[in-house]
């Protein structure tokens, strides 16, 4: 497609006299992106920067609060005291300026919640032939964010998400990767770095999307030496300034802006990429014919993943329990203060003094000397103490509400941290309190999982594009044994069709909590002791179990109905093998007068007590005196080790 300007961009009918000679003028050799590009992505970049400073100014100061300095933020830190005459005097004693950890504990609480429930993928087929692979990538997957050390970005974002309500993952291709085999990368994004077409809600719509980093000048001339002379001028210094604070040295670096957008190829959307600084190209996908036409990645989206906590209307990004509780927080903190004050100046031993007293002011005000000189007679009048009103209760408790409307908007009651309310000491009822208070966390976990599912989903793809050699994987499986594959991206590509077409293999993702709790582990166990003392186990009883099961929903059900089937089945074949030898025995002893069919019955159910003979000569066991009580027990202990989700 004929194209000019900015990239992606289609010229209407009419187009300029001079952009006309300068297509006709362009030969093969000449690059597609040009300079002239990079000035209209500069443009673009610096469009996007102003629809982004409202945003920008939230986060900035929501780190106030979170490093707790918000009375930087507040304003109080910059006041001035000042004489009649105007001049600017120092307080003394300085203000107090209290910083209660109120919202740091509840940003603290969520993103324990938040690791305790940490994602693992689970690869689903759609289709029967693509069993295998979903099974291997499902095995492949958590390897390859376990050398991202995913865990770590996984809650450096839940940090980032829960203080500015919005988390950003990127998800790209590292060719250098594996000495230069290449492979994922996962890492956390500042959000500040970003930059895309205001007013869209989705980033995968905007028209185009920058992502840029300020690297030194010394790597940059190592890694490309065509920038000697060119850095630090030009429109990249310009921008830097708009990203970073005035307080960060950023003389020797430069802005490297990596510029996202799409075009038509075949009537079909490529994404193509840019990297430049200042006005010189670094790299272009439409200047280099491997990728013109074929473009970045195949998936054709932007390598980033947005995870918002609150969302908002007409923007990509969302607010966090910063933006919720710092009102509430900044209203205990000078309720806090005002007390501090007035404890201060009550404590504080203060008198008036007649400006013609007779009283030695510096031995009155020496606590150590044991005599105060006086001139003359001292009156009542010559100094008198200078009584502060003590505060009444109902400040305290305009306090301690605002405490309890910081926890009650932020979901972190007592409770959730380990304490109880008045009169709660039941552990099935702190037990039911958790499980109704902790709905806010799990709502907002599997908020993430949608995120994380993104995630993966982006790694599938490039697995699909670039995985063309085979690479070993050690398999992370449950076995004692550890296990190694070969894999490549054989099974991901395109198929034919009988009937013609090619199919191309699609996937759906499930994902689960990797990480338990002890309390969660002792659920599991608990449930397992009781469906064994109910008889689940037991071969007789496994079709009423299965019935059962169909009732219930707990992890790892269909795991336990499989080990039911099997365990039915070769109780089955284990019994027909003992008819066949018990006839076989009998038909013996008859010809010989023996008592082997006698002897093989007691010898095999001898070590059962009570029961009857079954069809095959066996005993089969049967419920004990107590059984029940047992099982009672047991159920009471598993009622008390709930684990609140």
């Amino acid at each position: 497609m004929e194209r000019y300007g900015i990239p992606g961009i289609v010229p209407e009918d009419g187009m300029p006299p001079e952009m006309a000679a300068m297509l006709l003028e362009r030969t093969d050799d000449t690059p597609t992106i040009t300079e002239k590009d990079v000035e209209r992505g500069i443009d673009l970049l610096t469009r996007y920067k102003r629809g982004k400073g409202n945003l920008e100014s939230r986060v900035v100061n929501d780190e106030l609060w979170w490093e707790l300095r918000h009375w930087e933020g507040i304003g109080q830190s910059k006041a001035k005291l000042v004489d009649k005459s105007g001049k600017e005097v120092l307080s003394s004693p300085p203000q107090p300026k209290p910083t209660s950890a109120w919202l740091f504990n509840a940003i603290q609480n969520k993103h324990a919640d938040a690791m305790d429930n940490y994602p693992e993928p689970v690869v689903l087929p759609r289709e029967k032939s693509d069993e295998q692979s979903a099974r291997t990538l499902s095995q492949i997957l958590p390897v390859v964010q376990e050398y991202n050390h995913f865990d770590q970005v996984y809650s450096d974002n839940w940090w980032e998400k829960l203080k500015h309500g919005t988390a950003v993952y990127g998800v790209f291709w590292d060719s250098k990767k594996d000495n230069g085999l290449g492979d994922i990368e996962i890492r956390d994004i500042d959000l500040l770095n970003l930059f895309w077409e205001p007013g869209v809600q989705d980033i995968q719509a905007s028209e185009h999307f920058f992502s840029t980093e300020l690297v030194p000048d010394h790597r940059l001339l190592r890694e490309y030496p065509q920038l000697e002379g060119k850095l630090g001028r030009g429109g990249g210094a310009q921008v830097s300034r708009y990203l970073y604070d005035d307080r960060v040295d950023t003389s020797d670096r430069s802005l490297v802006v990596d510029w996202y957008y799409h075009t038509e190829v075949n009537g079909q959307p490529v994404l193509q990429y840019c990297k430049f600084v200042g006005e010189t190209v670094l790299y272009a996908t439409e200047n280099d014919p491997a990728y013109a036409e074929r473009g970045w990645y195949d998936h054709g989206k932007y390598p980033f993943v947005f995870d918002v906590l609150f969302p908002e209307e007409g923007t990509p990004c969302g607010y966090g329990y910063v933006d919720l509780c710092k009102s509430a927080q900044k209203q205990i903190d000078l309720m806090n203060q005002a007390i501090l004050k007035n404890a201060l100046a009550a404590t504080t031993p203060r008198f008036f003094i007649r400006s013609d007293g007779a009283v030695n002011e510096e031995e009155y005000a020496d606590w150590t000397r044991p005599f105060v000189h006086t001139n003359g007679n001292l009156g009542a009048d010559s100094i008198a103490p200078i009584r502060v009103p003590t505060l009444d209760g109902v400040y305290v408790a305009i306090l301690q509400n605002k405490v309890a409307e910081m926890k009650e908007t932020a979901g972190n009651r007592d409770v959730m941290s380990g304490g109880t309310a008045g009169g709660v000491t039941a552990a099935t009822a702190i037990a039911a309190l958790q499980e109704a208070g902790g709905k806010l966390s799990r709502n907002m976990i599997d908020d993430g999982y949608e995120a994380f599912s993104q995630v993966v989903t982006l790694c599938i793809e490039l697995v699909r594009q670039f995985y063309s050699v085979p690479r070993q994987f050690r398999l992370l499986g449950r076995g004692a044994e550890r296990e190694f594959d070969l894999f490549d991206n054989g099974g991901l590509q395109p198929q034919l069709m009988e009937l013609g077409g090619y199919r191309v293999p699609e996937f759906d993702l499930e994902v689960a909590a990797q990480n338990e709790t002890p309390y969660k582990t002792m659920e599991y166990n608990q449930l397992a002791l009781q469906l064994f003392q109910m008889g689940f186990f037991r071969a007789d009883m496994a079709e009423q179990a299965l019935r059962c099961l169909d009732l219930m929903e707990f992890r790892n059900k269909d795991q336990l109905a499989a080990v039911i089937r099997q365990g039915r089945q070769r109780t089955q074949q284990v019994e027909w093998l003992q008819g066949q030898l018990m006839t076989a025995l009998r038909l013996l002893d008859a010809r010989q007068g023996s008592q082997l069919a006698e002897e093989l019955a007691r010898e095999m159910g001898g070590a059962e007590s009570g029961g009857e003979l079954n069809s095959g000569g066996l005993r089969t066991p049967d419920a004990g005196a107590g059984a029940l009580d047992t099982m009672e027990r047991t159920r009471q202990r598993s009622r008390e080790a709930v684990r609140p989700r």
